[in-house]
């Protein structure tokens, strides 16, 4: 469901770490010595172009860019010669409650997932368990497209073709997800291998696999190896209780509160839960080769495809261009790619409702940026920060689609809607389950005088009524309307979000 948003005032607060010597892998906290370093704002950072840029600096710039974009929190950490010499939290985690947002603090990773988990197939592979070119279907005990999730498939032998290997570097010919298809169905846009196409399917395809063939779940998986071997002791693919603690709200365009994503489900394209610090832990290991052995691990960040489109999305555009051959723009196992002058630079980027992410490796200087923030803006402050903190002018920002803050159109006003009374009765017509699973279900309540709906695992959005049959949601710009055949049983609702039209049929 679509959500657009703008924050309000920032205030600037969170601790600080910034040391030297940054704390190891299995270490839980910095030495005292440099707690007391952290406090320094003339601590000087080293950046691409040889220039410097003190502590004091990089606030300021921070500061000025996220209240210019209407970004609430902000979590930022600088890698210098493969060590985390600046990690600080701005802003806040929970504008409701002025909660501020540390590099502690809990944040939904969003697609940050999908390398973490290529980083644990990897693993796999180096333990003989997955075979990167073996086609995917021949690990499973019956045709692919005899699973429920993968039944659009049948008919379409181009589905045998299909390997962990494009899996990873997304040539699957999958959409990025089914959902964007105006039948919602699962396809095959193109001959698997021949070129690149973002999919969050393609993932998640490998997820069922990688689940089928260990017989355990991605949880487990995760924690046994990459989360525990690397100290990454605040990150999980499913919601643990320990985060009530400490976790951020993410926030729309407009500055609504979207709460926290507590996924009740491993997914492996976007439902890690980390924070600033511990996925610089695990940026830390990339940049390292920690973990794989060296032959893996220089295949993950080796091409597997050169991107010839001028945009990443929308993933079946396939607009040609020649303006990124010369960064050899490409896709490796699970990391976007690209040359600098520094040589060799690997990338991800993360982005869902409330929240988006950003991070980047050079890999010869090893040094390195993350970029975590809980606002629909956040992708307006990257070209800046990376060009004015670490001097990086090479990102592909173009490519990615980040219009930074000050080119941005102006926001269009929020639809006004006036609330109604609605009976009980009529409201409990409407409880129920909606969608095409297993991929897709929003599940209706109703909580007292009015109804909530709740897609997948994402926060429960609140539904007021203004009509019999017509609801809109109270922190996005979502109107659904529900339609009964001749006898008033309820057979789907009608979601209007932007310029979209999205009929969604009642399953239960």
């Amino acid at each position: 469901m679509a959500r657009f948003s703008f924050a309000g005032a920032v205030t600037v607060l969170g601790a600080v770490f910034v040391a030297t010597a940054f704390i190891g892998a299995a270490e839980s906290s910095p030495s005292v010595a440099a707690l007391r370093r952290a406090n320094d704002r003339a601590t000087v950072l080293k950046r691409l172009d040889g220039g410097t840029i003190t502590a004091a600096e990089i606030d300021a710039t921070v500061k000025r860019m996220m209240k210019a974009a209407e970004v609430p929190g902000a979590g930022i950490v600088i890698i210098n010669g493969g060590r985390v010499v600046f990690a600080k939290g701005y802003g806040l985690r929970d504008k409701e409650k002025n909660l501020p947002l540390t590099e502690n603090t809990v944040m939904s990773g969003a697609s940050f997932t999908k390398v973490v988990f290529a980083y644990m197939a990897m693993k796999l592979v180096d333990k003989g368990v997955l075979d990167l070119d073996k086609p995917v279907y021949e690990y499973l005990p019956k045709p692919l497209p005899e699973y429920d999730a993968y039944k659009d498939l049948a008919g379409d032998e181009r589905y045998k073709l299909i390997t962990a290997r494009m899996l990873l570097d997304h040539t699957s010919g999958f959409p990025n997800f089914r959902w964007i298809n105006d039948d919602r169905k699962l396809n095959i846009n193109f001959q698997p291998g021949s070129r690149y196409a973002y999919s969050g399917e393609g993932i998640n395809l490998l997820q069922f696999v990688i689940e089928t063939i260990t017989k355990r779940p991605l949880q487990d998986l995760m924690q046994e190896n990459v989360f525990q071997p690397l100290g990454m002791t605040r990150s999980s693919v499913v919601w643990q209780a320990r985060f009530e603690e400490d976790y951020a709200n993410g926030y729309d365009e407009t500055g609504r509160s979207l709460g926290p994503l507590r996924w009740k489900n491993p997914n492996a394209a976007g439902s890690l839960s980390t924070t600033p610090v511990d996925f610089a832990r695990f940026m830390q290991a990339i940049l390292d080769g920690k973990g794989l052995r060296t032959r893996t691990g220089g295949r993950m960040l080796s091409a597997q495809i050169p991107i010839l489109a001028k945009h990443e999305f929308p993933t079946m555009e396939n607009q040609l261009t020649d303006e990124n051959k010369s960064i050899r723009l490409s896709y490796g196992l699970g990391w976007g790619l690209y040359w600098s002058p520094h040589g060799e630079v690997f990338f991800k980027e993360g982005h869902d409702d409330g929240w988006r992410n950003y991070c980047v490796g050079f890999r010869m200087p090893k040094d390195g940026m993350i970029i975590m923030t809980n606002s629909g803006n956040g992708e307006g402050i990257y070209k800046e920060l990376l060009e004015k903190v670490l001097a990086d002018t090479y990102t592909p920002i173009e490519w990615e689609r980040f219009t930074p803050y000050d080119q941005l159109p102006p926001r269009p006003p929020l639809k006004q809607h006036t609330k109604v009374n609605v009976d009980a009765q009529t409201l409990e017509k409407y409880v129920g389950r909606y969608g095409t699973p297993p991929g897709l279900i929003l599940v209706v309540r109703r909580e007292g005088d009015h109804l909530t709906v709740q897609e997948n695992d994402e926060p429960v959005q609140e539904l007021d009524a203004e009509g019999a049959a017509q609801f809109f949601s109270t922190v996005a710009d979502d109107v659904f309307t529900f339609e009964m055949d001749s006898s008033g049983k309820v057979t789907r609702m009608v979601l209007r979000s932007g310029d979209e039209t999205i009929p969604i049929d009642r399953i239960d």
